[in-house]
């Protein structure tokens, strides 16, 4: 019986590194589409994103089921609460990805308003952040989680050089350019927001294997 719960939760892992890895994706296609403003392409993303709230819904239907099958304890008990919040956690992170889509669309049929900088390197610290949380989930292994956490502040960082750069070289200067930074903004926050849900991941992870909330501690 034992065995069966191990291949089961084997099984459950690996849906959620699917889940994790399609929306690891849909953040990079979303970004993609924002280069090039490719209505199309941002449009198809929002479409897939309905496969991302198929897999939201199978594993915590999953994580129920073998909650309630076998009454877990301990350990096997917080990987099952843990997986539910970080499967949560996935599905806001591609939600954030379709808002991305839903920008691209609005500005699309215009030229960028500024050469795209500070944003792939958001989008870079943001797929590296979900990375290695869920590495951190699927290893048991804190070591990546701990690093998630003492990222968080660089996305902040750059989200904060972005907005400013918007604001006074764009909007101050020039009332019409408000739409487009406007966009990009949007944008920026969108971003920001996935770190802040890979973090959340990261300290569901040191709980998962230490049993430690670290929740808004200042020590991390």
């Amino acid at each position: 019986m034992h065995r069966h719960f191990d291949e089961e939760l084997t099984e459950l892992k690996k849906q959620l590194l699917t889940m994790g890895s399609l929306t690891e994706e849909a953040i990079a296609q979303a970004v993609e589409a924002l280069k090039r403003l490719e209505a199309e392409a941002a449009r198809r993303i929002i479409e897939e994103d309905s496969r991302i709230d198929r897999l939201d819904l199978d594993i915590d239907e999953k994580c129920l089921e073998l909650i309630i099958r076998h009454q877990p304890v301990a350990a096997d008990l917080r990987f099952l609460a843990m997986a539910m919040r970080i499967c949560a956690s996935l599905e806001r992170i591609a939600d954030l990805a379709v808002d991305i889509c839903q920008r691209v669309v609005e500005m699309a049929g215009q030229p960028l308003l500024k050469p795209l900088i500070d944003i792939p390197k958001l989008v870079g610290l943001a797929r590296g952040m979900l990375r290695d949380s869920l590495d951190g989930f699927v290893r048991s292994d804190v070591a990546p989680a701990r690093s998630v956490i003492k990222r968080d502040d660089e996305a902040d960082r750059l989200r904060d050089l972005i907005q400013t750069e918007l604001v006074t070289d764009f909007m101050m200067k020039d009332a019409a350019t408000a739409p487009r930074a406007v966009a990009l903004l949007l944008v920026s926050r969108h971003l920001e927001r996935i770190c802040d849900h890979t973090t959340n991941i990261a300290e569901d992870v040191i709980y998962m294997v230490e049993g430690a909330m670290v929740r808004h501690s200042p020590d991390m």
